[in-house]
C-alpha cells in the first residue's frame, strides 16, 4: 500500500496548544484565563506598525493585561514578510522586560515573527520555548502552524521550525477585526481557501482533517462575498475566522513543509518581490488546481474533484473535468473580491521566471517545464 495512502496513517493534535477560543468579544475573558493556564507573569506583544498607529485594536489587548498587572511592553517594529531586522529587536525587547510569554496580534507576519523571537530566545538561553498567545486579524492561519518563515538580509524566505513553536492559545475575536484593510482581509481569505485546497493532496494529512477542508471551501466561498458587501457583519467575519481555522487545522508534524505547489510558489514569490502572502495566493491557487487536472494521482484527483459537490456545483462527468471547473470557480471567486491580479503588476521580470520555478520545486523535478509555463501564464 502506498506510504501516502489515505487508508492509512496517524493524528495527533499539537502539543503546544492549551486551547483555541472564539466568538465577538471572547478576548476580554480568553486572554486572562490563557494567562492562567499557561501561568505566564509578563507579556510583550507583537504586533504591526498600522495596527498599533492606526486602531484601537493593540490598546484594547494592551488594557486586558494591565488589569492583569502582565503588561511588559509593545513591539510593533514587524515589517510585511517579518524581516530579520525586527525579529533581532524583538528578541531584545523580550529579554529587556523580563518576558515570559508573547501576545501576538495581527496577521501572519507577527505571528510568524513571534515564533522567530521565541526560537531564537530559546536557541540562546537553552530549556523549554516559551508560549505564544495569538490573536489574529487576518485569515492567513498562521497562527496553526509550526514553523515561522521570515525573511533573511539578502530578501529571501527562510524558516525556522520546532513542534513547540505553535501558539499555546488561539483567540478568534471578529470584533477586532473591524478595522483590517478589506484588501488584506479578503485576500488572505484566499490564503484559507490556498490552505485548504492544498491539504487535499498534502501528503500525510488525514481524511478527517480534509473534510474539515471541504468545510472551509464552503463557507470560505459563501461568507468573502458576504463580508465584502458588508465589512460590518460580524457573524460573516467570525465564520471566515472558523473557516480559517478548519482550512488549516492543528496537526502535529515532525518537519515543517510547503502545503503545495501554491504555497511553494508564493513563498518565492512573496518575500523577494514585495507581493502580500494573500496575493500570492490569489495569483497562483487556480493555476496550480487546473495543472493539477493534468498531473495529480487518481486519489488526490478524487479529493480535488469532491470539492464540488461542497459548492453546490454540478460534476461535469470527469475527474479532471471537475477539478478544472474548481479552478474555474476558484478564480471567480478571486475576481468577483477585487483581488485579480498579475506578475507585471508586481513587476516581476519575465527573465526570473525560470529561477523562480526551479526555486519552488527543484531543477529536477519534471513539473518544471509546467510550472514555467504557469508562471507565464500569470502575467496576462
Amino acid at each position: 500500500m502506498s506510504a501516502v495512502s489515505n487508508l492509512s496513517g496517524s493524528y495527533a493534535y499539537t502539543d503546544t496548544l492549551k486551547g483555541v477560543y472564539y466568538g465577538p468579544g471572547s478576548v476580554k475573558t480568553a486572554l486572562p484565563q490563557l494567562l492562567d493556564i499557561l501561568g505566564a507573569k509578563k507579556a510583550l506583544i507583537v504586533t504591526g506598525k498600522s495596527l498599533f498607529h492606526k486602531t484601537d485594536v493593540v490598546k484594547t489587548v494592551e488594557n486586558i493585561l494591565r488589569e492583569r498587572n502582565a503588561y511588559g511592553a509593545t513591539f510593533y517594529e514587524i515589517g510585511e514578510h517579518a524581516p530579520v531586522a525586527g525579529i533581532k529587536a524583538g528578541v531584545q525587547k523580550f529579554k529587556d522586560v523580563d518576558a515570559d510569554v508573547i501576545v501576538s496580534v495581527g496577521g501572519g507576519s507577527p505571528v510568524d515573527a513571534s515564533k522567530a523571537i521565541l526560537y531564537f530566545v530559546q536557541q540562546e538561553r537553552g530549556g523549554r520555548y516559551l508560549p505564544q498567545i495569538a490573536i489574529p486579524t487576518t485569515l492567513s492561519a498562521a497562527e496553526y502552524t509550526i514553523g515561522a518563515g521570515y525573511t533573511n538580509e539578502e530578501g529571501h524566505k527562510v524558516a525556522v521550525h520546532a513542534p513547540e513553536l505553535a501558539p499555546s492559545g488561539i483567540i478568534l475575536d471578529a470584533e477586532l477585526t473591524l478595522s483590517t484593510p478589506e484588501r488584506l482581509w479578503l485576500s488572505t481569505g484566499i490564503r484559507a481557501l490556498d490552505h485548504a485546497v492544498e491539504n487535499l493532496y498534502r501528503p500525510l494529512v488525514p481524511p478527517p482533517i480534509k473534510h474539515l477542508c471541504y468545510a472551509a471551501l464552503a463557507d470560505l466561498f459563501k461568507y468573502l462575498p458576504a463580508s465584502k458587501a458588508n465589512p460590518q457583519d460580524i457573524e460573516a467575519r467570525q465564520k471566515l475566522q472558523i473557516a480559517s481555522w478548519m482550512s488549516l487545522w492543528p496537526i502535529k508534524v515532525s518537519s515543517h513543509t510547503a502545503l503545495g505547489l501554491s504555497h511553494a510558489l508564493g513563498h518565492k514569490l512573496g518575500a523577494t518581490y514585495s507581493i502580500p502572502h494573500g496575493i500570492t495566493s490569489c495569483l497562483t491557487l487556480a493555476p496550480v488546481v487546473a495543472l493539477k487536472a493534468e498531473t495529480a494521482s487518481k486519489e488526490d484527483k478524487e479529493w480535488l474533484a469532491g470539492a464540488l459537490f461542497y459548492l453546490r456545483k454540478p460534476s461535469t462527468g470527469s475527474l479532471e473535468g471537475d477539478i478544472t471547473q474548481l479552478s474555474v470557480e476558484i478564480q471567480k471567486l478571486v475576481d468577483g473580491l477585487g483581488l485579480h491580479s498579475t506578475l507585471s503588476q508586481y513587476k516581476v521580470p519575465q527573465e526570473h521566471v525560470q529561477t523562480i520555478a526551479e526555486r519552488a520545486v527543484g531543477k529536477e523535478d519534471p513539473l518544471l517545464p509546467k510550472v514555467v509555463g504557469l508562471l507565464h501564464g500569470i502575467y496576462a
